[in-house]
């Protein structure tokens, strides 16, 4: 992986990190989830103009991914019914990308060497190291690890269709911002249908954090497409996951968190997979 690429990566890592900090907003994670994805689609409906209209063969892939995302809200909603952050994020996040790796090789013919498997593999056992110990519930219960790990599938599932559609439409930034745009129309249109139309008016307060929000989350995926156009989707997919590393710093740093020897153990581990995965 060249460092341009491996650059984007980190910046989209830390802009992950950050959107998440800043909405503890007290919603639950599904309207959470839908605030941030309703203002990126927003933004990116503004941006419209300023980029080309995707090619046939990307609006499938677009399509698909608009509603891999309903599963992945609606899974990682009833996974944070079983457990708290500190355990249901490193699963989820940290499972997705070995799906990715396996499914990458057999339908995108991505391959990795050896150095890169054993960084990948180093850093998903970081992110797993995080959840023994990451939550306040000691105990990993089935209910939990089953939603968590579906809602890794269905990060796996968008992340594939969205490096399948950005290489078909061979123009990133195009495929991203309507990306946004569809899928910001398809949660609106999920929200109104679950919770009612009424439920807008509770979201309105927030709209200053939800197009905050929405603009990281807008900028720090659409930077993970394009680096998917340029490296091994596997790669990206790890290299991404690092923001949990920059989610511990900015809890510690500004929301003066704790850090348990444990976990800046596992955020040792986590950097030391980038680390290969880079010089590989």
């Amino acid at each position: 992986m060249n460092t341009a690429v491996f650059l984007a990566v980190m910046a989209a890592a830390v802009l992950h990190a950050g959107w998440n900090a800043l909405l503890k907003i007290g919603l639950d994670r599904f309207l959470t989830a839908s605030l941030i994805q309703i203002g990126a689609g927003l933004l990116a409906l503004l941006a419209l103009p300023l980029v080309a209209l995707p090619a046939a063969s990307a609006w499938p892939w677009i399509a698909l991914s608009a509603l891999l995302h309903i599963g992945y809200n609606h899974f990682l909603a009833r996974a944070y019914r079983h457990g708290d952050l500190g355990q249901v994020y490193p699963i989820s996040r940290g499972s997705s990308p070995l799906i990715v790796a396996l499914l990458s090789l057999l339908l995108l013919g991505d391959r990795l060497s050896a150095g890169q498997w054993l960084g990948l593999l180093t850093l998903v056992a970081g992110i797993w190291l995080m959840a023994v110990r990451g939550g306040h519930n000691r105990r990993i219960a089935g209910p939990l690890l089953v939603d968590a790990l579906l809602t890794a599938s269905f990060i796996a599932g968008y992340t594939l269709a969205d490096a399948a559609g950005a290489r078909a439409n061979q123009d990133a930034l195009s495929y991203a911002l309507w990306l946004f745009a569809v899928n910001g129309l398809v949660m609106a249109a999920v929200l109104a249908v679950q919770r009612g139309p009424q439920v807008f008016a509770r979201l309105g307060v927030h709209w200053r954090s939800g197009l905050a929000g929405g603009l990281m989350s807008m900028s720090a995926y659409s930077l993970v497409i394009w680096a998917m156009t340029q490296a091994p989707v596997a790669l990206v997919s790890a290299l991404r996951e690092t923001s949990v590393v920059f989610a511990l710093l900015i809890g510690w740093a500004l929301l003066k968190e704790s850090v348990p020897p444990l976990r800046l153990l596992a955020c040792l581990v986590i950097v030391a997979g980038a680390a290969l995965m880079k010089l590989s």
